[in-house]
């Protein structure tokens, strides 16, 4: 374990392994813990490292930059900081994001990217996007949304230990930096997701469980189903490999390790053949 000091705060990360580096990324309301799987498996053969984005898990001392792009920057300074070579980001959820604006404001530090669960919450204007998404969590209840939202992540077959716990550390996030992020989240996409796909040189692993319906909820997607986001990465970034994982909730890494572990070697294996 180890802490990196940036912005008058600190990020917590672990590295471990020594080989061609892997870096995790973790999602809204979540920690680098959820990726245990996948560092007990490639420590053996590559430099994992993964960490706690600002304002999460064992992170402490910032009290602003809790937006994608800041984000994006802190992971782009980290890799500059290990003196990393270009590595395969691994991004889950909201960290899809933040491993695309790494590689949008840093493509030197990138060799590929596994984008895991990910979505595009907005398409409109972004400054509009902020002011409406906002007056919708406060309507709600930031309480109320945040609950309904991460509960939503999980299907009838998820285990409810893993559900609960989930649920019940996404309701610790304090609601200043939550609400932020919600509202930065789909305001990074509304301005910056068609950019970073399409600018996007290197391979692309996209794995994907869920997707949001027209109702915004959360539905498993099935075997030869798509969805309007894998429809865009499709177009943008045809070097994508798209593939579906069936019968699990948004916690694709969690509850389908082996499936995920093996598409993420196959992906550091591209980036390696594209490097060479």
């Amino acid at each position: 374990m180890a802490l990196f000091e940036i912005d008058g705060g600190t990020l917590y990360y672990e590295e471990r392994g020594e080989g061609p580096p892997i870096v995790f990324v973790h999602g809204l309301a979540c920690a680098q813990e959820d990726w245990r799987n996948q560092v007990s498996q490639f420590a053996p053969a590559y430099h994992v490292v993964s960490l706690d984005l600002r304002g999460h898990g064992r992170s402490t001392g910032h009290t602003s930059g809790f937006d994608m792009l800041t984000y994006g920057a802190d992971v782009a300074a980290l890799i500059a900081h290990l003196e990393l070579p270009a590595a395969v980001l691994v991004g889950h959820s909201m960290g899809c994001k933040v491993v695309l604006e790494c590689a949008r404001i840093a493509p030197e530090a990138v060799a590929g990217l596994v984008l895991i669960d990910g979505s595009r919450l907005a398409a409109a204007d972004a400054n509009a996007v902020r002011r409406n998404v906002r007056a919708a969590v406060v309507a709600a209840g930031y309480d109320a949304f945040f609950k309904r939202l991460f509960t939503q992540m999980f299907t009838e077959n998820s285990d409810p230990e893993l559900r609960d716990a989930i649920v019940a550390r996404a309701g610790k996030l304090p609601e200043a930096d939550g609400l932020d992020l919600v509202v930065e989240m789909a305001a990074w996409d509304a301005r910056f997701t068609e950019q970073a796909l399409s600018g996007t040189r290197v391979p692309i692993t996209v794995l994907q469980s869920t997707y949001l319906n027209p109702q915004r909820e959360r539905a498993s997607l099935q075997p030869g189903e798509t969805s309007p986001w894998l429809d865009l990465v499709g177009r943008l970034a045809p070097q994508s490999e798209i593939v579906v994982v069936p019968g699990v909730g948004h916690f694709t890494m969690i509850e389908a390790p082996d499936t995920v572990n093996r598409h993420i070697d196959a992906a550091c294996c591209r980036s390696e053949l594209a490097r060479e």
